[in-house]
């Protein structure tokens, strides 16, 4: 959602100046999405803000540690998926074997990534003019 961003520009040293409060950037669109969602959900907004602030941020820390566990189960599946078919495995293995042990696992799971969403989206597009054809 907002990132934090240094609020100081660089001192002629090159250091950022230090601050005691990070400043966060401003989405007009997420607000907008937010503001909808609040406005569709009072009962839920007055949930949120009756939490008291130990109790939000530990949920903000969960949401994330969900996000990574998810990822990490994504992952596992991809490299379990590539390890079961030899020939696939062959394929990604050459294309890393020139890479360090420690990042060949991380760079087979973004080409594989990769790879699946530019056949996902190549499919949907032939589908796509499919049904613009039989339209």
């Amino acid at each position: 959602m907002s990132k934090p961003k240094p609020s100081a520009p660089p001192s002629a040293s090159g250091n950022a100046a230090p601050t005691d409060q990070p400043t966060f950037r401003s989405n007009p669109e997420v607000d907008a999405k937010i503001d909808a969602y609040i406005r569709d959900n009072p009962k839920y907004w007055a949930y949120v803000q009756a939490m008291p602030r130990e109790r939000l941020e530990r949920t903000v820390v969960l949401n994330e540690v969900r996000e990574l566990d998810r990822q990490q189960r994504m992952r596992e599946g991809l490299m379990k998926r590539i390890t079961a078919n030899p020939a696939l495995k062959t394929a990604y293995d050459t294309l890393v074997k020139d890479l360090p042990d420690d990042q060949k696992e991380s760079v087979i799971a973004q080409i594989a990534r990769s790879t699946r969403r530019a056949v996902a989206r190549s499919q949907g597009q032939q589908q796509n003019r499919g049904e613009a054809v039989a339209v």
